[in-house]
């Protein structure tokens, strides 16, 4: 082999080299970039969701969102309707369907300005099971309404016949499916009726709607509270930013043990 022909060798060798080397750090680079990709959720994960959640802004609410997280307001059912898909947050990974506790804070104000119109024994608020009948009667012993705790007797506020019967210009109900008949009565009597509202109920006969957790002890304390401080204010009885006497447990129903 000539010298020429050595040195032409020698270069193609060199090109070679240099040409695996380059290929390898491009594949170096190549799977660095993809590891990074890798590294990076495709969609946030529950738990930074609920962080998410719990740093949103909360000047605007009538309490501290930890305060109503805590409580459980906005925990709902692991059933949604239609009607309440407005008022639905997301849906944990457990199943069940989160509230917007935004939305139930604006609810109550808005139910407040609505319920101050009336005379206080006027409204009828109604609690047929257990975990709202406490709050009901402090709800009305601070406002003054008219409760309607335990069982409903058919006919209270529909039959004239009824020695117990009740007029009231606004009803109450905890739950519109554990309050079915007081609802259907004031329906048919044209009373409109404000309704403390989970994921799983539906609008039928509701003319306001609080979107809340009806079936939590706490939750329906602080729902309560809530709307019976706000009414007061709405009134003009307290500030617009004063307090009641009662406390949020005082709401709360406080179990034995046989119950």
């Amino acid at each position: 082999m000539s010298e020429e022909e050595k040195e032409k060798d020698k270069e193609m060798k060199n090109m070679d080299e240099g040409s695996e080397k380059k290929a390898e750090e491009e594949g170096k680079t190549e799977e660095a970039e993809t590891a990074e990709v890798a590294e990076i959720p495709a969609t946030p994960t529950a738990s930074t969701t609920e962080t998410e959640a719990q740093v949103a802004p909360t000047e605007e609410l009538l309490l501290p969102q930890d305060t109503l997280l805590s409580a459980g307001t906005h925990i709902g059912t692991r059933m949604r309707t239609r009607d309440m898909d407005v008022f639905i947050y997301r849906v944990r990974p457990d199943g069940l369907f989160v509230l917007d506790v935004k939305k139930t804070d604006e609810r109550i104000r808005i139910a407040a300005k609505f319920l101050a119109r009336f005379e206080p024994s006027k409204v009828a608020a109604v609690a047929a099971r257990l975990y709202g009948r406490e709050p009901v009667k402090k709800f009305c012993g601070v406002t003054r309404a008219t409760p309607l705790v335990g069982r409903f007797i058919p006919g209270m506020l529909s039959n004239p016949l009824y020695p117990g019967r009740i007029e009231p210009g606004v009803v109450i109900v905890s739950d519109p499916k554990a309050d079915v008949q007081a609802l259907k009565e004031a329906t048919a009597i044209g009373v409109p009726v404000v309704a403390l509202c989970s994921t799983d109920n539906e609008f039928a006969g509701v003319d306001l709607v609080i979107p809340t957790n009806n079936k939590g002890r706490r939750a329906l304390a602080v729902i309560y509270w809530l709307l019976a401080r706000q009414i007061l204010r709405e009134r003009g009885e307290i500030p617009p930013d004063g307090n009641i006497a009662s406390t949020i447990d005082d709401f709360e129903v406080k179990l034995t043990k046989e119950e």
